[in-house]
């Protein structure tokens, strides 16, 4: 076969493969079912496009120099089919969810205060509530230092996301976040750089921390035993946030972590490459 007819079927191969490869971000993150995050690749322009999905910002960013993506976690309700982003023009961009099934997880409690308080308890936990609801929806303009994160504390994984818990054999919220098993006092350590932006001491999490990394990607580490920063705190990658207790709803000593997206809580085991389908 001729030289030249070899180049013009080798650039007829090239033309015949995907427009854009998938980058680190979207092998790392793609995860599309209840309770995880979808990467979605949006119409290419000079800047950054603005997008929100289920009437909340998302997080958008230049993957590999090529494309932008953006970002959207899913909430654990969702249903399995076609979800949609919006643009700032109008135009919908869809992606489709697949279904994912959670395991039931069964909690016996000593303090029955924590399966159904009383009125009292109910004014402070709906206070603290609404307070962390708002700092779940900060949305700054920074940009994540990296969304492969580091765990923020060294311990083996003792529940997983999505759980659908019983407590006392009272069916409540599913487990929104990812326990990891640790003794009193071990360190915590900041996943990503951020700054933080809620501290608190509260009925259900005991004594909690928030940190905006940008772009309404938020972590939430709760049940400390002891709180070493303040708000307004900016934190490097692998700062000391705090040390691992069992103040609040817990039966001992270990890390909650929850990880939010445009408002949404998601597995945090995606953002540390511990995804188990």
């Amino acid at each position: 076969m001729p030289f030249k007819r070899l180049i013009i079927l080798f650039c007829l191969a090239i033309l015949t493969l995907p427009a854009h490869a998938e980058g680190f971000i979207t092998r790392l993150l793609n995860k599309p079912v209840p309770g995880g995050v979808a990467v979605v690749t949006l119409p290419e322009q000079s800047e950054a496009p603005r997008a929100h999905y289920q009437d909340q910002p998302l997080l958008v960013i230049r993957e590999d120099g090529q494309r932008w993506i953006a970002i959207a976690g899913i909430p654990l309700t969702a249903k399995a089919g076609n979800e949609y982003i919006e643009l700032a023009d109008g135009e919908k961009v869809a992606f489709k969810v697949t279904d994912r099934k959670y395991p039931e997880q069964h909690i016996k409690l000593q303090n029955q205060q924590h399966v159904t308080p009383d009125p009292e308890h109910l004014k402070r936990i709906k206070r603290e509530l609404d307070e962390q609801i708002s700092a779940y929806k900060t949305f700054s303009a920074r940009q994540p230092s990296n969304l492969l994160f580091d765990r923020p504390v060294e311990g083996r994984l003792s529940s997983a996301f999505g759980l659908r818990r019983f407590f006392n054999g009272e069916e409540r919220n599913p487990h929104s976040g990812l326990d990891f098993a640790a003794p009193t006092g071990t360190s915590i350590k900041a996943p990503a750089a951020g700054q933080v932006i809620l501290v608190g001491n509260y009925f259900f999490n005991g004594k909690t921390v928030f940190v905006d990394h940008g772009q309404g990607l938020i972590s939430m580490f709760c049940h400390l035993s002891a709180i070493d920063v303040k708000v307004g705190d900016e934190l490097a990658r692998g700062e000391h946030v705090g040390k691992v207790g069992a103040t609040g709803r817990a039966t001992g000593p270990h890390l909650h972590w929850n990880v939010s997206l445009n408002s949404t809580r998601v597995d945090p085991s995606i953002f540390i490459g511990a995804f188990m389908p």
